[in-house]
């Protein structure tokens, strides 16, 4: 910048340099602002070089980062300027401080034009370079004729060739009409031939664009590519200064093999022969050096090469040494080098006759896998997923299992489903796959779909031979004190089936089998609970004659649950104690379930179809296809008319950037809750995020018109706060309310005691979170979901963490397109113990509605707990061990909602908190344990025990103990509030008088009420 003799700027920079703190930094920087805005209000006394100081400044307070919102004005005017001093500066500050879009850029076109067609070659290079910046769509169809002649011009300087291609490039992706394809290709080619590497490269940099758009107009080019890669590659005629760490022109050589990889084949010999002498030079004079420029330069050049090998299918041989070179460098120590390895591997994949090659690196590919950085973990994963048939599966399944007891809890979904899918498609045997499926979801069974584990019984029910195996090893799984809840469901289900076939077994007969899956009840969640209820009834019937110990056992289960307020729990309840009363009649009711039809696996069709996908992308594309945000957008596909897609039932929930619909058979079949599969015809999703959310989701009541003529703001919990509607919109619109659907009170307590579901839901929008978490450290997906046909424009979002917690929120798109679904990961780092709860500050504008919402989030204090069984062993020296205050703390509750024993031991075990039955010699107490996760306190073990009083369930005595006086605190308060303040919605009606049962449903509140979803579990 010429700032010579600026005194002015040079002691406003030095001034801004010594200030002590931002304070002072931002007074100086307001001071001189206002002196700016003051002399441009007296514009006509400022002298040309007065102007150009006033400009400069401008400028550089922009760069630190301060908005400067007036004088844009002036700054254009200086592109009129007669002198270069003051030309220079209005290019560049206009460069700067506009976009493309900038009304004022509409004001410069015609003196920026004067300059491009000018004589001045310095003036045309400034204007070259400010439309090559922040040209857009009116500079394309004002200025690129003029552009394209000095281009091809012979008269110019290379200096300004240079800049007029990479300023017709800008013009061309703004508008791809200006370059007439008839009348440019053989201009393209003959540019080709420049002798100038700087003009030539800039000219290559045009070429991909154009091929990339229309590559059968530019044939003529092609030869010409690759007597330019010939020519760097003989390191002729090269100047020094395009040489870099010896390598010559780096970047050209990479444009000019990117652009061969948009052209489908090379069809003349000679010119095919004399490519692949070159990549035969680049793949064989590449090494590992120490130096880590040219390290970067000559990588980039070979990995290109490779691209282009695997583009052009060259011979075997070709590739079986590109394997070979990429095998060397995943065993590098250099991280970089090592994910470029296994990505290009993965993609030479994509090629025949490599894959028995690429299994001889099997070994180090698997030792990537335990990478401390997540990026190559996850190649290595695709790389392993990818070269897997039927000579290596069992090897490679075998290290996915061993390797996700230890994988980050953001992989462990995916190495779920890629487990499944392979254990399926190269089982040697079913019983192998049987294991498999069970080891997986014994190991990661929040991570595990219900479609797996459907799965397996279809397996099962379809191999006579299998059903004995597969009951025992549920058998065996169920004797772990703590199981997931998805084991529950599978191993209930078999048991219920095939139990009968393990009855000669020792510990397998129906009571046996009974009781161990009854001990599971007070664990799991109510759409657990059917399942187990149609086992009930199946052990029933197997058992006949009954045994009338086991048969009041189950009889008195059913009565229990006739009163559920869950409706489904209430029927099967209701009926299954009508159907056991039926004696050997209830061998034909229940009879065992038929054979599935045989049909293809909907995740091995999931895993075909996206092979086929990505065979027919050339490696450029698969490149150019990558998204660059954190943000999830799934758009809904459904027809705005309401009419259904075909194949819209999506059998595995997965990530991706795609629609969320899947191409599934239509033929599909839904397994229901008591195992049952019945034929459906696709439905779409009952809610916005239901899809992501899975079947946790909690809905609210349907929608209701607000009639207010003010705007609400909803503000914390969802209480309205009114506001002037001239302060939302302007003057002269209609305003309309926005009130929330549903109690957010009774959403976020609900949130509490699950892992997902929807936080807060209006006529246009949809939020909901879906969590995760692994010791102190935890990850919520906060889903936003426009439920409109218009977009939502305006979305901000601001998390306000407490002091305890530390919290990363990845950015927040501004617009939700209609209809769609954007997904924001929230990364949760729990420092101490504390009740205080984050705030999710969002808002958004929908046509005249602004709309500002606070929401507590669910990120409480239990979200850092573990369950763990303790014995008596292990209980009671621990227990000793913390004596009095402030490590064991004791109080009595009063006011504490009337629950009984059984239910209370549920709710506790929905806050993760595990009770440990006969640790108390009193029936009355409970005694659990559990551990929490933070920073400060790492794994630290509680020890709970409440004594109640039959004769006043109204209050009770806790008694809380850890190794950390603020946690014994915390916890007790906040065990204390989960036993008072419970939303009352939560309450199970009392049981039924004695007689006949009658399902009662429950009311169309009740229905939609998320505290009333919750009645089963508490």
């Amino acid at each position: 910048m010429a700032m010579t003799g600026m005194r002015g700027l040079s002691v406003f920079i030095s001034d801004i340099r010594n200030c002590q703190n931002k304070e002072q930094e931002r007074l100086r920087v307001d001071k001189e602002l206002g002196n700016v805005r003051t002399r441009f209000k007296n514009e006509k006394g400022l002298t040309p070089y007065e102007k150009k100081k006033y400009v400069w400044k401008m400028l550089y307070i922009y760069m630190l980062g301060y908005d400067v919102d007036f004088g844009h004005m002036e700054a254009v005017s200086l592109i009129s300027a007669p002198k270069y001093p003051e030309k220079q500066v209005g290019y560049i500050v206009t460069a700067c401080l506009l976009n493309e879009n900038h009304d004022f850029l509409r004001l410069a076109i015609n003196t920026v034009r004067n300059d491009i067609i000018g004589r001045n070659e310095t003036f045309q290079c400034l204007a070259l370079t400010m439309v090559g910046n922040i040209g857009g769509r009116e500079f394309a169809e004002s200025l690129a004729p003029d552009v394209q002649k000095l281009l091809i011009s012979s008269s110019c300087r290379p200096l300004v060739r240079k800049k007029a291609a990479l300023c017709l490039l800008r013009l061309y992706r703004k508008n791809p009409d200006v370059v007439n394809v008839d009348g440019w290709a053989d201009r393209m080619a003959q540019l080709l031939d420049e002798r100038d590497l700087g003009v030539l490269t800039s000219s290559m940099s045009l070429l991909v664009a154009l091929v990339s758009n229309n590559h059968e107009a530019y044939w003529s080019c092609l030869p010409k590519c690759v007597k330019i890669l010939e020519r760097l590659a003989r390191n002729q005629d090269v100047p020094q200064e395009y040489t870099y760490y010896g390598i010559p022109s780096p970047w050209l050589q990479v444009k000019t093999m990117r652009a061969l990889q948009y052209f489908p084949t090379i069809e003349d010999p000679n010119t095919r022969r004399s490519l692949f002498e070159v990549l035969q030079r680049i793949l064989m004079g590449t090494d590992v050096v120490k130096n880590v420029n040219k390290n970067n330069a000559s990588h980039a050049v070979l990995f290109e090469a490779l691209a282009l090998v695997m583009h052009l299918d060259a011979e075997k041989e070709m590739m079986s040494q590109c394997v070979a070179l990429l095998g060397k460098f995943i065993a590098v120590r250099e991280p970089n080098i090592r994910y470029l390895g296994l990505e290009n591997m993965t993609r030479m994949l994509m090629v025949t006759d490599v894959q028995d090659i690429i299994k001889r690196h099997q070994a180090q590919i698997i030792t990537s896998l335990k990478d401390p950085d997540i990026s190559i973990r996850r190649r290595a994963l695709d790389l392993l997923y990818g070269m897997c048939d039927v000579s290596n599966a069992k090897d490679i399944v075998e290290e996915i299992l061993q390797y996700l007891s230890t994988a980050d809890f953001a992989m462990r979904e995916e190495l779920s489903l890629k487990a499944a899918i392979l254990a399926e498609k190269f089982a040697p045997d079913l019983s192998w796959y049987v294991d498999v499926i069970l080891q997986l979801i014994d190991k990661a069974g929040d991570f595990v779909s219900d479609d797996i584990w459907f799965r397996v019984v279809q397996f099962v029910m379809n191999n006579d031979d299998l059903q004995p195996y597969a009951a025992a090893k549920a058998r065996e799984y169920m004797d772990k004190p703590a199981i997931h809840e998805t084991m529950v469901k599978v191993s209930a289900y078999i048991l219920g089936e095939y139990s009968h076939l393990l009855a000669r077994r020792p510990g397998c007969s129906p009571k046996e089998i009974f009781n161990i899956i009854h001990e599971k009840l007070p664990t799991v969640s109510t759409s657990t609970i059917p399942i187990l209820l149609s086992t009930y009834a199946k052990i029933l019937m197997h058992s006949q004659p009954p045994d009338p110990e086991l048969q009041n056992l189950i009889w008195a289960i059913f009565n229990k649950y006739e009163s559920c307020i869950d409706a489904e729990i209430q029927q099967r309840a209701v009926e299954y104690f009508a159907l056991s009363r039926k004696g050997a009649a209830l061998m034909d009711i229940l009879a065992e379930m038929p054979k599935f039809p045989e049909r293809q696996s909907a995740l091995i069709k999931k895993a075909e179809d996206t092979e086929v996908d990505t065979a027919d992308q050339s490696a450029i594309r698969l490149r150019a296809q990558q998204q660059s945000s954190n943000a999830l957008v799934v758009t809904d596909q459904r027809p705005a008319n309401g009419a259904l897609p075909v194949n819209q039932l999506s059998i595995v929930k997965v990530p991706s950037m795609n629609s969320g619909t899947d191409n599934s058979s239509a033929d599909q079949a839904h397994l229901q809750p008591n195992g049952t599969l019945t034929k459906v015809d696709p439905q779409p999703p009952a809610d916005l995020l239901g899809d992501l959310l899975g079947p946790l989701a909690i809905e609210g009541p349907p929608e209701a018109a607000p009639k207010s003529e003010q705007n609400v703001i909803s503000g914390l919990e969802g209480s309205p706060v009114v506001v002037d509607g001239t302060a939302i919109v302007p003057v002269g619109e209609q305003t309309s309310s926005v009130q929330p659907i549903g109690n957010i009170a009774e959403r976020f307590h609900a949130l509490c005691l699950k892992d997902s579901g929807v936080m807060y839901e209006d006529p246009y929008i949809q939020v909901g979170i879906k969590a995760e978490g692994r010791g102190h450290h935890g990850r919520i997906g906060i889903f936003w979901g426009n439920k409109n046909t218009s977009p939502l424009v305006s979305v901000q979002a601001l998390m306000v963490p407490p002091a305890h917690l530390k919290m990363e929120l990845s950015l927040v798109p501004e617009t939700i397109p209609p209809r769609s679904k954007v997904q924001c990961p929230l990364e949760v780092v729990n420092l101490r113990p504390s009740r205080d709860v984050a705030v999710l500050d969002f808002s958004y504008k929908f046509g005249t509605n602004m709309v500002n919402v606070k929401l507590r989030l669910p990120a409480v204090l239990n979200k850092f707990l573990q369950p763990i069984s303790v014995s008596a062993e292990e209980f009671f020296p621990q227990w000793r061990s913390l004596s009095g205050p402030p490590l064991k703390l004791q109080e009595v509750v009063r006011g504490v909602r009337p629950l009984p024993l059984q239910e209370m031991a549920n709710l506790f075990n929905s806050l993760r908190v595990m009770v440990c039955p006969g640790l108390d010699p009193n029936p009355n107490n409970l005694v659990a344990s559990t551990t929490f996760y933070s920073e400060s306190t790492r794994a630290m073990l509680c020890l709970i025990r409440i004594e109640t009083d039959p004769a006043d369930r109204t209050q009770l005595r806790m008694t809380i103990a850890s190794g950390d006086p603020t946690l014994t605190f915390e916890l007790k308060d906040f065990i204390k509030e989960q036993l008072i303040t419970i939303p009352m919605a939560t309450r199970v009606p009392a049981p039924a008088p004695a007689g006949p049962p009658v399902v009662q449903p429950p009311s169309p509140a009740a229905a939609n009420d998320p505290g009333a979803m919750l009645a089963g579990l508490l």
